[in-house]
């Protein structure tokens, strides 16, 4: 199990891009708080894609709405590389499990929101560009001028993918982002979101209740107790090599004892 002692001991802080310390997030009810979140401390390298696992009500999407600043902090902090966020901003792209798009709007005009913002000073062409380049990306190519209510769910998804992207940020948050979509459309869009990672290579965090997603897409799965006070349980390094191949991941000998491990302790 990692604790950020050993971690300072290892990593220089140039090396960390997103550090939670001695993160608390605490509702008050009637009956009195209600402890969410309490002790939790978890760092993300540079570049270091990580997928959070852990029971319903754990407060994974609590922790990632507070990382995106959408949630206030109790007590600790979380810093970018070594600044405390205060309330969202750019350097955060989020994908959500429903990709929250203008519906009257069409793919290009729903990227091109997040484009405006981060780069005001381009011109029209250059911003046309990005949003037109991700879009490629993410294949809705032939797919510019549609509104968002008319594409299926699985490429409203795919908008959601290259709106976050091409806003250049420094972490991305994924929220179960593939929750929703069938089996097919799923495994086509895990593909296409790690095509673009490697690439790009983004610090990502990833929430997912998929134990094969997890091993498939991430650097380190990071195992949440169950609440109330939730923290960091445990902690696996996938040392599978990038890029992956589905085929070759599942004929790995690792694989099954990664697998193992994790539904072990979402098990206790």
């Amino acid at each position: 199990m990692e604790t950020s002692q050993n971690i300072q001991e290892t990593l220089s802080s140039n090396e960390i891009m997103l550090n939670l310390t001695d993160l608390k997030k605490v509702y008050p009810t009637p009956n009195g708080d209600y402890v969410v979140l309490e002790d939790l401390n978890l760092y993300v390298k540079k570049e270091e894609f990580i997928t959070i696992i852990g029971h319903s009500g754990c407060g994974k999407t609590t922790m990632l709405s507070m990382i995106a600043g959408l949630n206030e902090i109790t007590d600790g902090k979380i810093s970018i590389l070594g600044s405390s966020i205060k309330g969202p901003g750019p350097d955060r792209g989020v994908i959500f499990q429903s990709p929250s798009l203008m519906p009257w709007m069409t793919a290009m005009e729903n990227v091109m929101l997040g484009v405006n913002k981060v780069f005001p000073h381009g011109n029209k062409k250059e911003r046309e560009d990005i949003c037109k380049y991700y879009l490629n990306k993410v294949g809705l190519s032939g797919a510019f001028h549609k509104k968002a209510s008319e594409l299926s769910q699985g490429m409203q998804q795919r908008v959601g993918i290259a709106r976050a992207f091409a806003i250049k940020p420094k972490v991305l948050l994924l929220d179960e982002p593939f929750g929703m979509l069938d089996s097919l459309t799923r495994g086509e869009l895990q593909d296409v979101l790690i095509e673009i990672w490697n690439k790009e290579k983004i610090t990502a965090v990833m929430i997912t209740h998929d134990v094969d997603e997890a091993i498939f897409m991430s650097d380190r799965v990071v195992m949440m107790t169950s609440g109330p006070s939730a923290k960091i349980g445990d902690i696996l390094p996938i040392e599978f090599e990038r890029p992956r191949s589905r085929k070759k991941v599942l004929a790995h000998n690792d694989y099954y004892e990664y697998r193992k491990h994790l539904i072990n302790f979402l098990e206790h």
